[in-house]
């Protein structure tokens, strides 16, 4: 049962802390708990495959959407200021950077924790307030194996899939903008773009994804192992996975980018 607050703030500050502590540990060790079912990847291929096909495709039309216009507008934010210097025509140079550093993983990775996320978390949930996990218990049947694993290394692999969709459609819609706003030639944009981009930038916005896509999947698989209370507790660990993924994939992204361009 939820525990009920206090009168006392400094106890619920206390309580909050503790728990939040508590929820930390759980998903680090659940964490390598399914690093360490890693060996028994073969035997679940062919529903990895499965939940791959089912996240790839039903994140596509979201990622794309969310792509095309986040490059439209940094090219226009960004053409807006470079017009008043004559400087149009470096609108590639920023989005191109831009988009594979940060904007498309983050971005990709923001629309796989409001999609898939909270799907994870939501049918996990339901089957432990349905005692159905604890049923696999019974069963000897090992939780971590069964349903985690297999979604930790789904999302790993999605992630960055649709990262480099993310960075191409984000590149092209800056361009779009760059064209038909502010005359920059198609040569021009893509020779500027290419011109930014190490193999770093391309990599390092792979490595982030994988890492956001893990978490994302481990948050969700936590958060829906610790439901209780019914309905309600599948509710707010729907809820709690959207928020605290977000949350850690921008703590992430700032270290992650530290450590790449240090």
């Amino acid at each position: 049962m939820q525990k009920e607050l206090s009168a006392n703030p400094v106890v619920n500050l206390r309580d909050a802390f503790l728990a939040a502590c508590n929820g930390a540990g759980y998903t680090l060790n659940l964490l390598f708990d399914t690093i360490l079912w890693f060996r028994a990847i073969p035997k679940k291929k062919n529903e990895i495959v499965n939940y791959m096909s089912l996240a790839t495709f039903g994140s596509m039309p979201v990622t794309f959407i969310v792509a095309m216009f986040s490059g439209m507008i940094l090219a226009l934010q960004t053409g807006v200021e470079f017009r008043r210097y004559g400087q149009e025509a470096t609108i590639g140079t920023v989005v191109a950077a831009a988009v594979c550093r940060d904007l498309g993983p983050v971005m990709t990775c923001f629309a796989l924790a409001g999609l898939i996320g909270s799907t994870i978390a939501s049918e996990i949930a339901t089957m432990k307030v349905s005692e159905e996990v604890d049923a696999l218990e019974v069963m000897s049947i090992n939780p971590v194996y069964y349903l985690v694993m297999p979604r930790v290394i789904t999302l790993a692999l999605v992630a960055p899939l649709l990262t480099i969709f993310s960075d191409l459609i984000g590149i092209l819609g800056g361009e779009i903008v760059g064209y038909y706003v502010f005359n920059v030639d198609f040569d021009v944009y893509f020779q500027k773009a290419r011109g930014i981009l190490e193999l770093k930038d391309v990599y390092g916005g792979l490595l982030k994804s994988i890492v956001f896509g893990i978490t994302i999947s481990t948050i969700a698989c936590s958060q829906g192992l610790r439901a209780e209370n019914g309905a309600v507790g599948v509710g707010q660990a729907t809820l709690r996975t959207v928020v605290l993924s977000f949350i850690f994939i921008l703590i992430f992204d700032y270290f992650l980018t530290g450590a790449i361009y240090r």
